[in-house]
């Protein structure tokens, strides 16, 4: 039986799908999740989710199975050979930001103990309900705060999609399977 689901969902693309069903609006609180679709964000900025989505496998294998503390001793070296590699988004300042970027998600982490309790201080914990919105107020601060911090290619859109990809904020619309009970 075919669920219906959010209009963006390429039903089309088996991964887009089990993207939707699987994880989208799901609430993650395990660092490495968060960090892995940070870095997937920032490279999806001006381009479309499916794409970065069906280059995931690839950016995992080149960015350290998206561990935080090894994409942050990135070196030249290393950004040259992503540079290289053409399963993944190749753009120059992406790929050096996500290498700073890392070096930031750790300094929060020292912080706040966890880069999860960075981020859902700001709903104080809650999962907050918007459909149909690519920014907000929420998302207007937590960008303002991460570029004070130093992160690159985290505007708000892109923080606002993030948010929604992690489960701070739930997006799904209401003739979702996902947001009928909503």
């Amino acid at each position: 039986m075919d669920l219906p689901r959010c209009s963006w969902v390429n039903l089309q693309n088996p991964l887009y799908v089990k993207y939707h069903d699987c994880e989208w609006g799901k609430p993650v609180h395990d660092d490495h999740r968060l960090f892995e679709m940070l870095l997937l964000e920032s490279f999806q900025a001006g381009l479309s989710w499916e794409t970065v989505l069906n280059k995931r496998a690839a950016f995992k294998q080149a960015f350290a199975e998206f561990a935080v503390d090894r994409v942050a001793n990135f070196n030249d070296e290393d950004c040259q050979r992503l540079l290289q590699n053409p399963g993944i988004i190749r753009h120059r300042l992406k790929i050096r930001a996500v290498v700073s970027n890392a070096q930031v998600f750790m300094a929060i982490q020292g912080e706040w103990g966890t880069f999860s309790n960075y981020l859902w201080h700001w709903t104080q914990e809650k999962t907050v309900r918007q459909i149909g919105q690519t920014s907000s107020q929420l998302s207007d601060d937590i960008a303002k705060d991460l570029k004070k911090r130093g992160m690159k290619f985290v505007g708000t859109t892109t923080i606002y999609a993030y948010l929604q990809a992690v489960g701070v904020v739930n997006g799904h619309e209401r003739s979702c399977w996902l947001g009928k009970s909503l």
